[in-house]
């Protein structure tokens, strides 16, 4: 897992799976938030178990609703490209729209909608 700090943003880039279900997410959250006092995260997709793109399973909702209670700005890059699914894109379309959650491609764009 590689970590840093930009912008008091922080920026997780794993290859493990790190927010499989809601509760990995609070831990997740609460672990940052101590060790850097960050309300900015964001985190490369896939450290996002596959579940969470997979809209019917109720999972994304879930997560996310903790990182906005928890009054995190959050950020998931990478390349989205192969979820076809018309709810998940109006979904990640709708997120972008708001002011808590986005998915981006690149880390440029992390720091853009985070600063």
């Amino acid at each position: 897992m590689n970590t840093r700090r930009i912008n008091n943003i922080v920026i997780i880039d794993s290859n493990e799976v790190i927010i499989e279900d809601t509760q990995s997410a609070i831990d997740f959250i609460m672990t940052i938030k101590h060790e850097t006092g960050c309300n900015k995260i964001a985190l490369n997709k896939e450290a996002i178990c596959d579940d969470f793109f997979i809209l019917s399973k109720g999972l994304a909702g879930e997560i996310l609703q903790k990182f906005v209670n928890y009054g995190i700005k959050f950020a998931i890059y990478g390349n989205f490209s192969k979820y076809t699914s018309k709810p998940l894109q109006d979904f990640i379309y709708e997120s972008n729209n708001g002011k808590d959650v986005f998915f981006v491609s690149t880390e440029n764009e992390v720091i853009n909608r985070l600063s």
